[in-house]
């Protein structure tokens, strides 16, 4: 009872800590991190969660690997057990941010080919191609409405496309968006009247990369499956042996814990491995 009550109060501190850098008096708007936190921001812009700041993600995640650990080693009475259950549960934000991109770019594939279609309608409609973006705040998922709407507020703003274009594509976030945005870019700079016709091809081969992936994902969604199975199985076996004071008094041991951590990492390695084996490849950004 005292270990997890003291490592409640470590992660409260860690917080307390770095309250003035995860919520500042002022908001720095229009600053752009380097390095690791540019690479979570992006992360988080993909799972649709642009406004949670860098530093608050790792924080909470700290604060609950913390917070799990301390639970863990106190019911079970073998601190190694605490140390896996503290790095998968301080694991688990960052599962929850890939799972809702995977999903995001799910429905983002889905619902581009309508939206280009609605595009191509309202520029043959005699709406000018910046407008036609801004209409599509009324189409599409609802997820995008509100990136279109805020493109069409900075068109209005600064009167030129090309910075509408850029903050478009970071509000999005999508390599699908970014095959469209820059196809839309060198239309506007270079002229022409091919523009619906590469717009219509564009949706056509969408609509076939949909297909051909959903199929295909449907068939491997059985590996992903195994190996979550494969992974908690033997933990949730370890949590009840560690209800018998004899199997606590072997994993508390020295050779007990080097045998759980040696454990711990070999199933993240195989969860990874078998995690990467059944999962597409997905497309990457252009120019982000």
């Amino acid at each position: 009872m005292t270990s997890w009550l003291l490592g409640l109060l470590l992660g409260a501190g860690v917080v307390l800590v770095a309250s003035p850098w995860l919520w500042p008096r002022e908001a720095r708007a229009g600053t752009s991190g380097t390095g690791w936190s540019a690479a979570i921001a992006q992360r988080l812009a993909q799972a649709g969660l642009a406004r949670v700041r860098p530093e608050l993600f790792l924080a909470t995640s700290a604060l609950l690997g913390v917070t799990a650990a301390a639970i863990a080693a106190g019911l079970s009475g073998i601190p190694a057990l605490g140390l896996a259950a503290g790095a998968a549960v301080a694991s688990f934000p960052w599962l929850v941010v890939a799972s809702r991109a995977r999903h995001r770019r799910r429905l983002a594939r889905a619902a581009w080919p309508d939206l280009i279609d609605h595009l191509v309608a309202g520029m043959r409609s005699g709406l000018s191609l910046a407008e036609s973006i801004g209409s599509l705040a009324n189409h599409g998922i609802p997820e995008f409405r509100e990136a279109f709407a805020a493109f069409d507020r900075e068109l209005r703003a600064r009167g030129t496309l090309g910075p509408a274009l850029d903050e478009l594509k970071a509000r999005l976030a999508d390599p699908v968006a970014d095959r469209v945005v820059e196809t839309l870019r060198l239309a506007r700079e270079v002229g022409g009247t091919e523009l619906p016709g590469l717009l219509r091809g564009l949706a056509s081969a969408l609509r076939r990369e949909q297909a051909a992936r959903a199929e295909a994902e449907a068939r491997q969604s059985w590996v992903v499956s195994a190996a979550r199975l494969g992974v908690a199985a033997p933990w949730i076996v370890l949590f009840v042996l560690a209800s018998r004071p004899e199997a606590v008094a072997v994993y508390a041991s020295p050779g007990g814990t080097a045998l759980l951590l040696i454990g711990f990492v070999v199933t993240v390695v195989a969860y990874r491995l078998m995690v990467a084996l059944g999962r597409l490849p997905e497309e990457r950004r252009w120019f982000a």
